[in-house]
């Protein structure tokens, strides 16, 4: 791989501070937000679009973000109105203050379809996307729901994130072209890590705001839920990759988390990489039928947290159907618990 291929990061170890931005191209800017996790931030995109501006993305639902959203509305913004609010994909710190900047700022709030009822969906209970088929369902997969603490089991953590969604929305397609600035942005819906993500490409000005899909250091969390649990998302998602690949080798990348990056096709390729280990790895564990809870030492070597065990349960299943899906491992239940076996 050549240096000009590698993934670097033009801005070094510069990240924007709370109500503060970066430039980083002419009329884009960079904003963070604070998350209450582990992953303690999101990154935000500000579009100069004519007389007003575009944001990408919102930040968690919180009183903390509203109040960093209105140092910026005043500071870095100029007091220019907000024309468009446009959002990835349904998780809460991407949509979570999205209804909250539709009120202040009288802008639309744009959104494929799949990501604006799935956050209905989440936000309601809507059955399928309630706690208790969640739990159920990793019950089914390995995981003692005994010993599940009470307060996990209770109450909708969509809503701490999201206190309200949009009521109405533009939609966003793959292939649309959103004229933002003066410049074409192309709509790249891809798959795996949401039900239809928005990446947006600006060929004119060399950037891709890649969400979720491709972060330059971590790996986005690929997995099965109860309201789809015979699905193959690592299947999507390898293959949504491929989306991007006519995109220049010089496109500056802007990710939902971490730092700005150059090096998209390395990523990528690192990406694929990654889950071709633990494939292999997973399918070499399945000597003798096991669950996904069982086989998640595998997968994950350091201690999770209540918070972290079901994105790494949805992680393990779906890696196990994917090889199920290529014939490499099957189906071996027993009493009502999925188990998995090496052909």
């Amino acid at each position: 791989m050549t240096d000009d291929q590698a993934v670097r990061y033009p801005f070094a170890d510069a990240i924007p501070q709370p109500g503060a931005a970066i430039a980083v191209a002419p009329g884009v800017w960079w904003i963070r937000m604070p998350l209450p996790f582990a992953l303690d931030h999101i990154n935000l995109w500000l579009l100069e679009d004519g007389d007003g501006w575009t944001i990408v993305d919102t930040g968690y639902g919180t009183e903390l973000t509203w109040e960093l959203w209105e140092k910026l509305l005043a500071g870095p913004m100029g007091g220019r109105r907000v024309k468009r609010i446009v959002v990835t994909h349904y998780h809460p710190d991407h949509v979570g203050s999205a209804a909250w900047l539709e009120r202040r700022t009288g802008a639309p709030v744009w959104m494929t379809t799949s990501e604006f009822l799935s956050a209905h969906a989440a936000r309601d209970d809507t059955a399928g996307f309630d706690r208790a088929t969640g739990i159920d369902f990793f019950g089914q997969n390995g995981l003692d729901i005994a010993a599940i603490p009470e307060k996990m089991r209770q109450g909708n953590f969509y809503k701490r994130g999201v206190p309200e969604v949009p009521r109405h929305y533009r939609r966003m397609m793959h292939g649309d072209t959103l004229a933002i600035g003066g410049h074409d942005w192309r709509v790249i819906c891809v798959f795996g890590h949401a039900p239809e993500h928005a990446a947006l490409h600006c060929e004119a000005l060399g950037l891709l705001i890649s969400g979720d899909q491709v972060l330059p250091r971590i790996t986005t969390n690929v997995g099965v839920w109860g309201n789809q649990p015979e699905s193959n998302p690592l299947k999507l998602f390898l293959e949504s990759l491929g989306r991007f690949a006519g995109i220049p080798v010089a496109t500056r990348v802007l990710p939902s988390h971490d730092r700005v990056f150059e090096g998209l096709h390395a990523r990528i390729a690192e990406l694929r990489a990654h889950h071709a280990e633990r494939l292999e790895k997973l399918a070499r564990a399945c000597t003798s039928p096991v669950t996904a809870f069982e086989i998640l030492p595998v997968l994950f070597r350091r201690k999770l947290d209540e918070h972290q065990m079901g994105f790494a349960m949805g992680e393990a299943i779906a890696h196990l159907h994917y090889l199920e899906a290529e014939g490499l491992v099957r189906r071996a239940d027993e009493g009502g618990v999925r188990r998995f076996v090496r052909i």
